[in-house]
Order: structure tokens, then sequence, then C-alpha cells
């Protein structure tokens, strides 16, 4: 049990929290133990196979492919052994935490008491974020059981969309409504989509609360699908000058800082006379001659434009689309933070990224559950999670330097600890506010570096909790059983694929900086932790291995070459341990933390997948960027669901549907191994048990990846391009490949025979 739990105790003062240590910890070390020497053994006798290669190097015997399929398979076990060492610091000391509302409640606070939050939502494209998924997040956490007055909501639309200020001017009149009627009858769902959606008992109030939201998304959608805000949809002076901003040289690459405030507490009230939160839409300066840093930039302007006018001590962190889905969520971030202890080192509360509409078995293993919830859990036990860029409490003190080194900011009035006087329309603040948003304003500064969020990765959320645990700062996880909040996930492998490479160029950003942390890391947080970020951000170099194993047994196999063991011999048994034992223990953490096996099963085939497309590319385009070779733009996820592709999801077929060259790579190894399991399983049934047993762990691997590439076979062969099938260009052009890397094994292994 963690100290807040037994200072409780010996006070006699209920406790906030609670924290206990997995009682697999345990045994997870045993058996970390016993693998390592398991892997040892097998690196021993991959280095000392090529080691007597190299040593008759110059015998006529030894062929140059020898050398070159040992060392690749050196490699690729290194690689294996390396990822699989990282992972083992989740397994240290997994920590479940617990917080006690009640005993929050009890003390009667008062609405003065409570720390004021500032939430950040953070969108770009009202076309692939639609502005009324953004509403609906910002609507939920309007809501939330916490003094209004102390709720304040920053929109930033990197975007620069009239649409989108338009869809929020729309929900603040909506607001008025919404909110005191999820005050009134108690609502839970605290999205009006979530909540329409649910079949609620439709009495009166509730249908006119309906009727208002149904006519708002009618006029929102319209507008956003005529691409303009037309006269007839403005309905006062004070949009008209908001809406007047945008003139006809005015584009999201190059306009100038748009700040309006929607909703004014000092003003505004619901239609019962409650005090409405501020809500406040910004859209920074842009210029295409300065760098804007993609979200980081757009976060570190909501940080200074909120200090400007709010300057609330606790900031939360929102992707648009992950909305609130339990209100009592700020309550549970202040059982930790109003303790003292806790208070003092804590720099933020991170809770789960939770998805809804997943399919029943998750075919693209979306839920991430362990980024999301496995890993969190076992790096609460050390120094604290990853911040995962949503669902994120920060004490905004942590973001200017570390616990016993505060950085001030290069204006007082940005300062974590000012306090803000002024009404937040006052001119003074509003001029502040758009000078803080200016393009330029970063130049000489030390925001991005020091101070804020920081830049120099496209994760900037792995990147900035990573800086902020090594400047002093610790996390917590908190995992409530009812999910705080929940997002979308994307619905198509492409988009998926492309999410995850631009992860992986993110990741290799910080590997090869100066921060890297198996160096940095581990320097300035410890080895577990070092190594547990090390996880993350060595992602990429999956596909170092994956490949290897991918081509190379099944090429050797076409040839009748054997690469491993025979099954009579003891080192086969030593490779079906480390198999067995790896996914073995990943099954256990998946299912301990309420998985199925199909979901698992998925899970780790989109593990193979995007070794084998997004990280490998991913990669690729790193290192030419390195070389100035090629240039990268960010690209914002798709969150337009389409009907049909909704349809193909729910029954769990992939979707494919277009070309991309990471499909090349994902199709070559599914004919490969397909091709290569057929003709060894040939090559047993001609040449009996010989051929069994020096074949049988490459006829394994081949049929572990057949099974793996059921989906890619259905997507080649049985489903046209329009119905989520791969292209006909990407087959044939694979098949091509494929071919060409047969005959060039063929020609390299001609006469050679290489035994284990």
């Amino acid at each position: 049990m963690d100290a807040q739990r037994r200072r409780s105790s010996a006070s006699g003062a209920p406790p906030l929290h609670t924290a206990e240590i997995s009682r697999l910890a345990i045994s997870n070390r045993i058996f970390a133990a016993v693998y390592a020497s398991a892997l040892l053994t097998l690196l021993y006798h991959r280095t000392v196979t090529l080691a007597s290669l190299l040593f008759q190097y110059n015998s006529t015997t030894t062929k140059i492919s020898s050398l070159f399929i040992s060392t690749a398979l050196l490699i690729a076990d290194v690689v294996l052994a390396f990822m699989w060492a990282t992972t083992q610091s989740f397994r240290m000391r997994p920590l479940y935490r617990k917080e006690f509302l009640k005993n929050l409640r009890s003390k009667e606070k008062k609405s003065e008491d409570f720390p004021a939050i500032d939430v950040f939502i953070c969108t770009a494209d009202p076309y692939k974020e639609p502005p009324m998924n953004v509403v609906n997040t910002a609507l939920s956490v309007m809501a939330f059981d916490y003094p209004a007055e102390k709720v304040s909501v920053y929109v930033s639309d990197d975007g620069g969309s009239a649409l989108t200020l338009f869809a929020f001017m729309e929900a603040a009149k909506f607001a008025v409504h919404w909110l005191p009627f999820c005050r009134k009858n108690d609502v839970v769902e605290r999205s009006p989509e979530v909540y329409f959606s649910a079949n609620h008992s439709c009495c009166s109030e509730t249908q006119r609360i309906k009727t208002l939201y149904e006519s708002m998304k009618v006029r929102v959608e319209n507008v956003v699908e005529r691409g303009k805000v037309g006269d007839e949809y403005i309905t006062g002076q004070e949009e008209g000058q908001a809406f007047s901003k945008w003139t006809d040289g005015f584009n999201r690459q190059d306009h100038p800082t748009v700040i309006q405030v929607i909703l004014d507490k000092s003003k505004d009230k619901g239609i019962t006379g409650h005090v409405m939160p501020n809500l406040i839409y910004v859209s920074r300066e842009k210029s295409r001659t300065s760098a804007h840093h993609f979200k980081a930039g757009a976060l570190n302007v909501l940080i200074r434009v909120s200090a400007t006018m709010t300057n609330a001590p606790i900031i939360l962190t929102l992707d648009c689309d992950m909305y609130s889905n339990d209100p009592q969520t700020p309550l549970r971030v202040l059982c930790y933070f109003s303790d003292p202890e806790v208070e003092s080192q804590v720099g933020y509360i991170q809770f789960p990224q939770r998805f809804h509409g997943i399919n029943k078995n998750d075919i693209y293993g979306c839920e991430l559950k362990r980024l999301f919830k496995i890993n969190a859990i076992g790096m609460d036990g050390l120094s604290g999670p990853n911040y995962v860029g949503s669902g994120c409490f920060f004490r905004r003190r942590a973001f200017f330097g570390g616990p016993s080194k505060l950085v001030p900011p290069e204006m007082a009035e940005l300062g974590p600890d000012n306090v803000v006087d002024k009404p937040i329309q006052s001119r003074e603040v509003l001029d502040l506010a758009h000078h803080v948003a200016g393009c330029n304003y970063e130049n000489r500064t030390q925001w991005g570096y020091k101070v804020g969020v920081r830049y120099g990765s496209l994760v900037e959320d792995f990147f900035t909790g990573y800086r902020l645990q090594c400047e002093g700062w610790k996390g917590l996880f908190c995992n409530p059983d009812r999910a705080a909040f929940y997002g979308d996930a994307p619905i198509s492998l492409v988009d998926v694929l492309n999410q995850n490479k631009r992860w992986a160029i993110g990741l290799l950003e910080v590997v090869f900086s100066k921060y890297c942390p198996l160096t940095f890391g581990c320097r300035f947080i410890g080895l577990l932790m070092g190594l547990a970020y090390s996880h993350y951000a060595f992602w990429p170099i999956w596909s170092i291995p994956v490949a290897i194993y991918a081509f190379l047994p099944q090429l050797a196999l076409l040839n009748g070459v054997a690469i491993f063991p025979k099954v009579s011999e003891p080192w086969f048994i030593l490779y079906l341990f480390l198999f067995l034992g790896a996914y073995g223990q990943d099954l256990l953490d998946f299912i301990v933390d309420g998985g199925t096996f199909q979901k698992w099963w998925n899970d780790q085939r989109m593990w193979l997948i995007r070794s084998l497309s997004c990280f490998l590319f991913g990669s690729i385009e790193y290192f030419l960027k390195s070389l100035g070779i090629s240039t990268l733009g960010f690209n914002v996820t798709n969150k337009v669901l389409e009907d049909e592709q909704s349809k193909r999801y729910e029954q769990g077929v992939f979707e494919f549907g277009v070309h991309s060259p990471m499909f090349v790579t994902l199709t070559m190894a599914a004919i490969t191994n397909l091709v290569a399991l057929i003709w060894g399983l040939s090559l047993v049934l001609l040449c009996g048990k010989s051929a069994f047993e020096e074949l049988l762990m490459q006829i394994i691997i081949a049929s572990f990846a057949v099974v793996n590439c059921k989906p890619v076979y259905g997507a080649m062969f049985f489903r046209s391009n329009k119905r989520g099938g791969i292209p006909t260009k990407t087959t044939l052009l694979s098949m091509s490949l494929a071919s060409s890397l047969f005959v060039i094994t063929f020609v390299s292994l001609k006469n050679s025979n290489m035994g284990s």
C-alpha cells in the first residue's frame, strides 16, 4: 500500500486513494530470469555458429549465403531480445490504484475551494474531424460535476475554419439548455449524441432537448456541407463581426489570430440562472514562413492564451473526438491533487484512452490495450505512465521546469502562479492573448524546449511526458471501472497504418536525438523507466526481425535448405520454449486485463502487419527525411465514417480498398509464406522423415504467417477493390517482387546446404 493509505489509517481520516502492487509481480520476475537465461543461451548459440563460419570463410565449402543467413538471424534475435528486455520493465511492479469519491465529498468543499480547470481541445480540419464531434466533446466536459465557474474550455482550431467557429456558436446556444438538463436529471452520458442514441425514455422535457439538439446538428451539418457560413445563419451583430475576419486572403496556412469568447461566466447563464463555463475559440496566427510545430505548437498557444485569460492551475488536454463518459472525472483527480505529498511531485494524471464503435473482435487492434492500459499500470509502479495525448490532467506548473526548479516564462503574465484579475473580454486581456498567439511570438524564447509542450518529435505527447519525468515530475495512472473518456478509432486499415507510420517517424526522432531513452532516460529516470520509454521509442525496429522471419526461413524452405535445428536436437526445444513463453505471457497479460483470446490474436496479428508496413515505411521515410530527400507533412487521421465501410468493419472484414506502398510488402509476405508452406509440405511428403526433422521449424513459421495472413488472402483473391479488397495492381506488383526475390535467393543458395 502507498503512503497515503498508511497515513490516513494512522490519523483516522478516511483515505482519498489507495494503491496496491499486482500479485503477478513476483511470478513475473521469476519468469523473466528463466526466460533471460534461455535468450542468452540462444544468442550464444547464434554467435558461436557465426564465428565458426567466419573462421572457415576461406574454405571452399562455406558460401557467402551461409554467412548472410546466420548474420541476419543473429540480428533478428538480438532485436527481439532487446525488445523483450524493455517489455519486462512493465512487469516488475504493476500498480493498481483506487479513489474514494465519497471521502472527498465528506469534506463538504465550497465552490471557491475547488481549483479551476482549463480544458484544451484541439482540432485541425472540419472535413476530417466533423465539427459536431468536437462540439459533443466540448459539451460533455462543460457539463462536468464541477462548479461551472471553475471550468474554462478552450478550442484550438488549427484549420482556421469559420465552420468550426459557427458550430461552437450554435453549441453555446444549446448549452444553456443542455447543462441545466444534465444537472437536473443527473445525466451520466453528457455527450448529447451519445445520450440521445441510447434510447432514453422520452418524456416531454427530454424530447424538447433532443429537438433542440437535432435542430442545431442540422444547421451545423448544412453549413459544413455548403462550405461556408451564409448570412441567413448569422443572427446578430456580434456574430457578424466574428465572421468578418474570414476575408478573401484568409486560408488555413496563412491567417491572423482569431480569439472569440463564445461564453463568459461573468455574463452568460443557463435557462435556470446557473453560471455557464467559459468557452473560448482560438485559431492561432499562421504564416507560410513560420514554423508552427503541429499539435505541440497549438497546445503551447493554448497554454499562453489561457494564462492571460484564466490561468487555471489544472489543465486537461483532450482529442477533439474524446468525449467525457464520466462527469465525476475531475473529482477523481482531486483525490490525488488534494493530497499535499502527491501534489508536490506529480505533474500529471493520465486516464486510459478507450474507444467506442470498435467491432466485436477488434480486428485492427485499435484498443491498443498494452499502450493505454497494461503498460501504463506497469509504469505507474515506477515513476508513472507516459502521456498519451488525451485524457490527461496536468498541473500547469509542470510545464515550467522541474518540481524543484521553476523555469520562468519571458512574461510574468504567463507564469503558473500569476493571478488574472481582469475580465476575459477586457481589451487589455484580449490584446495580450492575441499577442501571445502570434506565429513569431516563440522566436528567441524557451517555448517548446524548456517550457510548455516539447518540440522535436511528431509524437509530442510521448516526448513531453518523457521530458517532464526526466525533469523530476512523476505521473499517476487513474483507471476507474467506468471509462472516463471515449473516443473514435479508425475503421480502415490504411487509416490505422498511416497513423502508426506518423508515430514511427516521431519515435525515431526521439531515438536519434540527445534525449534517447536508452542513454539520457536511463541516466535521469533510472534503468527500468529508461527501458520502458525505450520500448516505445524503438517500436519501429520491430520491422527488422519480423521482416527477416517473414521472408528468410521461407525462401530457404523454397530452396530445400534447413536453417534451424532438427526436431531431435535440444536446440529445437529452446526455440519452442522462447516462442511459446513470449506469446503465452503476452496472452496472460491480455486475459488478466479482461481481454478475450480472439481480441488478443487480432492484436498480435496487427503487430506483425504494422511491422511489415507502417513501421518499415516510417523508418524509411525518417531516414530519407534525415538525408534531406523527403519532406514530411502532418496528416490528420480521418474520423468521417462511410456507411459501406462501417458495415464491412462491423462484419469483421479487413478494409484495404486503396493502393498503398505499405500493402506491397504485406502482400509479398503473404504470397511468399503461402507458397513456402505448400512447397515445404510437399517436400515432407516426398522425402519423408529426414525432411520433416530438418524443415519442421520453417514449416511452423510459414504456417503461423499463413494463418495470420488470412485477411490478406481474402482481400487479394475474393473481394474487389470497391468491396475493400486489395487493388489488382498492388497484388500483381507483390507477386512480381516475390518472384524476383525467389529467383535471387535460388541463385545465391544454389549448391548451398547449411545446417544449423
